[in-house]
């Protein structure tokens, strides 16, 4: 099958600066792919040069398995949505998502047709006549993408739409553009520096840190098996040390914390040695806390400590924990009911882990 969008060697240099480096990767048809890196990683200038705003230095860019280099924005088969709508405000709703037919040429009766089958598809039939700045922001995020839609865009790009959102309003446009995507059924390339927005929508994303793609895969690839540090560093929230190799046994690696701890992961990228620098991730939830340390004998890591804190966050609390020999303060998830649900600061308790759990990479890449 034949992809939407592919990218081949996609280079962009800016003088002596490299801000996309030989990126490749492929779109398949009525996907969501999201782009996911900080800020200055480059994958904004991979959307400008899709839609035409950039030229490669080198590399290709093909849609629909046609190369649309040297293809002027108003001639490619794409549209993009921006952080800041740029909606009309003298036009009403109707006329906002009518524009771009308009201006192709299409009958009148042609693009009211378009526009009403429009509404009813982002679900606001009937508010055509409404001038913008009556609309909610929910409304508004959704309006801007008909505009796009009605044009028929063989991909639609999205260039961080949510940004500007107030944080409840962000949680539930999440859930509406993923459906708005299979209601058009249209390859949707979306990025983003909000892990929780990639991890929530996607089919597949690419993590990229100064100009390259650390990883590509689904967001559960990407959680629970991530194939450098950055993209373990990047992606979720974990317990993070640093330290020396001092064993490797079985495809596992023992590592000394800078603070003494004792840990044992599974290790990833490329191979390490007794002695070599290396880091070390665990996820707040991957951690068992018990109030008896022979809860915890099936266990590679076990600690005992002290709480230190305790981070209420809705359904699930956030505990820190203090180990008794001085090593880091170490974060676990705690649900709101349960044995623990009464825990307090300067309780004793005792944290575990399994080694399938922790992921070793060589030190550096964060």
């Amino acid at each position: 099958m034949t992809p939407d969008l592919h990218c081949s060697a996609l280079t962009k240099r800016f003088g002596d600066t490299t801000a996309v480096d030989n990126v490749s990767f492929s779109v398949p048809p009525g996907s969501f792919f999201s782009i996911l890196g900080p800020s200055g990683c480059g994958k904004t200038t991979i959307m400008r040069m899709i839609a035409g705003f950039l030229e490669p230095s080198d590399g290709d860019i093909q849609i629909k398995g046609k190369s649309v280099l040297n293809v002027p924005p108003n001639k490619r088969p794409v549209n993009m949505v921006f952080q800041h709508l740029a909606l009309f405000p003298m036009m009403n709703i109707e006329e906002n998502i009518g524009y771009g037919l308009r201006r192709a040429g299409l009958p009148k009766g042609e693009i009211t047709t378009k526009v009403g089958e429009a509404l009813e598809r982002i679900g606001l039939p009937g508010i055509g006549k409404r001038k913008v700045d009556e609309l909610s922001g929910g409304q508004k995020q959704r309006v801007a993408i008909a505009r796009c839609m009605v044009l028929e865009p063989d991909v639609l790009l999205l260039d961080e739409p949510l940004g500007a959102l107030d944080l409840k309003l962000r949680e539930r446009m999440k859930v509406e553009l993923k459906s708005l995507q299979a209601a058009f059924d249209t390859t949707f390339v979306y990025i983003t520096h909000d892990q929780s927005e990639a991890l929530v929508m996607s089919d597949n994303i690419a993590v990229m840190n100064e100009g390259r793609f650390e990883q590509m895969g689904s967001a559960r690839d990407l959680y629970y098996r991530p194939d450098t540090a950055f993209v373990a560093g990047f992606v979720g929230d974990s317990n993070r040390w640093q330290g020396r190799v001092t064993r490797i046994e079985g495809g596992h690696v023992e590592v000394q914390s800078e603070t003494g701890l004792t840990l044992r992961g599974a290790s990833h990228g490329r191979a390490l040695q007794a002695g070599d620098m290396a880091q070390a991730f665990v996820r707040p939830e991957a951690i068992r806390i018990a109030h008896g340390a022979d809860e915890l004998a099936s266990f590679d890591t076990t600690i005992t400590g002290q709480v230190t804190s305790l981070l209420f966050n809705g359904a699930a609390s956030r505990v820190l924990v203090q180990g008794e020999a001085g090593h880091e303060a170490i974060e676990v998830n705690l649900p709101q009911s349960g044995e623990f649900a009464n825990l307090a600061k300067g309780d004793t308790v005792h944290i575990g882990w399994s080694s399938d759990q922790a992921n070793v990479f060589a030190a550096g890449g964060l």
